[in-house]
């Protein structure tokens, strides 16, 4: 039977996550670094959606790009919409957030 020493995981692990996000690095959209913490953020932003329970986290959509997070979807009221904004803005490593939740009763 052949062991692997831990560096050999680490490597194929992270050639791994280098394949199957490689498209956005690819396209010179960003580094591997930046996708990364992009995805952290958008992450971060659903978890504080999900424990708020004014914001409907399900008819929110999250993307982040370069830092900047954009919200997208449907609030049941203006004060939802804000709120969503608030607590994307709170979210360490979020550089602007592009609201364009729609309201929707």
């Amino acid at each position: 039977m052949r062991t692997f020493r831990p560096i050999t995981l680490v490597l194929v692990a992270a050639l791994s996550v280098a394949t199957i996000t490689g498209c956005a690095v690819v396209r010179d959209q960003q580094t591997m670094g930046a996708y990364v913490d992009d995805a952290a953020i958008t992450t971060a932003v659903k978890a504080k959606f999900v424990e708020d329970k004014t914001v409907d986290a399900g008819a929110i959509n999250v993307q982040t790009l370069n830092g900047t997070v954009n919200l997208s979807g449907f609030a049941k009221s203006g004060a939802e919409r804000s709120q969503a904004e608030r607590l994307a803005r709170e979210v360490k490593g979020v550089r602007d957030v592009r609201n364009t939740l729609a309201v929707r009763p």
